[in-house]
């Protein structure tokens, strides 16, 4: 099976949806920053802290690489695609699927405590900051995540049954690309 790469916004439903899918397709599903975390044996939050994001996107790249070479799906970090190495490798070695959600969902999810507390660059944000910081981001990254291969809308995972929902929907577009 070829690797999948799910890229787009913090919030879109990376992890949520590619877990489900992974399950649904029965195959290894990795979300990018815990594979991070697991060989740096720090957090997210704590190696932007620690060492910036500079450093935190170059063990980014090398993790990339490794999982590369791996079948399954991959949950992407939002600011994965915007270097164009990245985006190059996971077009070359795989599957790249845009998860599109409206700007407004994002928002909202992106409100929610526990999203908030995982996100290095919204964590001390107010809810008016991470409107303002979603809205100017997602314009500046939309013409890097609009390289992937496919797009694909998973605004419906709210709720456990969305999510399935959602989930069969894209195992069934990924089935006509896997090989």
């Amino acid at each position: 099976m070829a690797t999948v790469f799910l890229i787009g916004f913090p919030g879109c439903g990376k992890t949520t949806l590619g877990e489900v899918t992974a399950n649904v397709l029965g195959c290894p599903f990795t979300d990018l920053d815990e594979f991070i975390e697991q060989q740096a044996g720090q957090t997210v939050m704590e190696i932007f802290n620690n060492y910036g994001e500079e450093y935190f996107r170059r063990l980014e790249r090398q993790a990339l690489r490794e999982l590369a070479s791996q079948s399954g799906i991959v949950a992407c970090g939002g600011g994965t695609p915007c270097d164009a190495r990245n985006m190059a490798l996971m077009n070359d070695r795989g599957i790249t699927v845009w998860l599109t959600t409206p700007t407004e969902r994002l928002i909202s999810r992106l409100c929610l405590p526990e999203h908030r507390s995982k996100r290095p660059q919204i964590a001390t944000f107010t809810d008016d900051e991470i409107a303002t910081y979603v809205r100017n981001t997602v314009a500046k990254r939309t013409p890097h995540y609009a390289k992937a291969k496919l797009q694909f809308d998973s605004t419906r995972i709210e709720t456990a049954d969305e999510t399935q929902e959602t989930a069969l929907e894209l195992a069934a577009l990924l089935r006509h690309y896997i090989k």
